[in-house]
């Protein structure tokens, strides 16, 4: 099978050998996005909405550029460095599945990798699901 890969455009990816979001036949499975600005800088430092409401434009883009949508999500994982902005978190994401309604895991961690991220979301579809 063909495997596309979408870049985020990180100049880790390399390095470290990753992809934004890898297509593989009809699914496409979205690494771990943070809450990155069109400006390289942490999106909404402090608020865990802002935050995800990036982590879920990048992934929505990602999915575009894959051929997916989010429609077409069947799962997502959200990591929290705070269990107290599950809520928060929690809402920004009923706003982009409210009727999708994929699978979905929150999990609470010791640390992400910037001190300034509040949470990061992976994403998971299969174009055609929806």
């Amino acid at each position: 099978m063909i495997r596309q890969r979408i870049s985020s455009g990180s100049p880790f990816e390399g390095a470290i050998g990753f992809s934004r979001a890898v297509r593989v036949g009809n699914r496409v499975v979205v690494s771990g996005t943070a809450p990155i600005g069109p400006d390289g800088k942490t999106a909404g430092p402090g608020d865990p909405s802002v935050q995800a409401r990036r982590c879920l434009e990048i992934i929505a883009s990602a999915l575009q550029e894959a051929g997916a949508s989010l429609a077409d999500v069947v799962r997502t994982r959200s990591y929290l460095i705070r269990a107290g902005d599950w809520q928060a978190v929690g809402e920004v994401h009923g706003e982009f599945f409210r009727d999708t309604r994929p699978a979905s895991t929150m999990v609470v961690v010791a640390a992400l990798l910037d001190p300034e991220w509040r949470v990061e979301i992976e994403a998971e579809a299969i174009i055609g699901e929806s």
